[in-house]
């Protein structure tokens, strides 16, 4: 909707409003041919939403989330998830449960009980997790979407994180940097481990020795990555480039290489994850790895589609590729 938006010189939200055909919006008929026409020019989705196919009883599946309000990794997997449905005229039924247990029990209640034909369970953050028992007691497939059991009862997948630290250092080090600092997420979180394992395992294929003051740990917000960049280029030494394992963070990153009279992308390097919106407005724009969420919500829609169960053991969780863009800021 990004490049639809840009093509067609207007705002993300008119091009929501156009492509879902959104009553009682006053759009000029200039500004929806431009975004049709762009739209079909960038062979937005699978089918064009202006070329719905009309089905009178569309199935439907159950998209079952703990948070869609704090990051757009769940709009994106939504979005992916509808165009991977929508040609077959499929609804996506929607909730939100924070979380909690009895929510989760009552809306998949409610979902079953509606005639849905699949449920795709998805976290906010990648990670192995326990599961409401009533999920294990439905006759239709379940699929898990950024998350993961131990026991792999169901099709699961997951961002490949690892290869994406790998990434986004190996083209900082293509790029000549060799003093590569990281500012990490959270250690808890299994996509700040994964990352750090990715930067790690790539300075080794260089033959660049592991220096552990060069890892500094960050929240994710651009306050902790302004902070960190501080600390690195207080260093003696400091580093030729960063790798900041969101866009957030690289934001704040960006604020104190400045103050320290740098110049980005000529004296230090900077990378990011996740292409967070906030890449295309930074100046210069952010190189990033995009996080896969709009694949797996795809990837999750045609799983529910080949109709299979659950069981115990049967299936390894898929990593979903991730995908490098090269702007200025290396």
């Amino acid at each position: 909707m990004t490049d639809v938006a840009r093509a067609a010189g207007c705002s993300q939200a008119t091009v929501s409003f156009v492509l879902n055909n959104a009553v009682g919006v006053k759009i000029s008929e200039e500004t929806r041919q431009k975004v049709i026409q762009a739209a079909r020019a960038l062979k937005y989705g699978e089918a064009s939403p202006i070329e719905r196919p009309a089905i009178d009883s569309p199935r439907s599946f159950g998209f079952v989330v703990d948070q869609m309000s704090t990051s757009p990794e769940t709009v994106n997997a939504l979005e992916g998830a509808r165009q991977g449905s929508w040609e077959e005229g499929i609804v996506i039924l929607t909730s939100q449960t924070m979380g909690i247990r009895s929510m989760e029990d009552s809306v998949v209640r409610m979902m079953s009980r509606s005639g849905v034909s699949g449920i795709i369970y998805m976290t906010i953050f990648t990670r192995q997790v326990s599961l409401p028992a009533i999920l294990y007691e439905l006759n239709i497939p379940v699929v898990l979407l950024n998350c993961y059991t131990d026991d792999n009862h169901f099709p699961s997948v997951v961002p490949n994180d690892l290869e994406g630290g790998r990434r986004a250092t190996r083209e900082l080090i293509v790029n000549g940097r060799r003093r590569i600092a990281t500012i990490t997420g959270e250690p808890f979180m299994q996509a700040s481990l994964d990352r750090l394992r990715g930067y790690r395992l790539a300075l080794e294929e260089a033959r660049i020795a592991h220096d552990p003051g060069l890892t500094l740990e960050g929240n994710w917000s651009p306050t902790s990555g302004y902070e960190a960049a501080r600390r690195l280029l207080a260093r003696e030494v400091r580093p030729d480039a960063i790798f900041c394992q969101n866009d957030k963070m690289a934001s704040g990153c960006f604020e104190a290489i400045r103050e320290a009279g740098l110049k980005i992308g000529e004296d230090i390097a900077v990378i990011g994850y996740d292409d967070d919106e906030i890449c295309r407005h930074l100046r210069p724009q952010l190189s990033t790895i995009i996080l896969p969420h709009r694949e797996m919500g795809a990837w999750a829609v045609n799983e529910l589609r080949r109709g299979r169960t659950g069981k115990r053991g049967a299936y390894d969780p898929h990593f979903a590729s991730v995908t490098y863009v090269e702007r200025n800021s290396i």
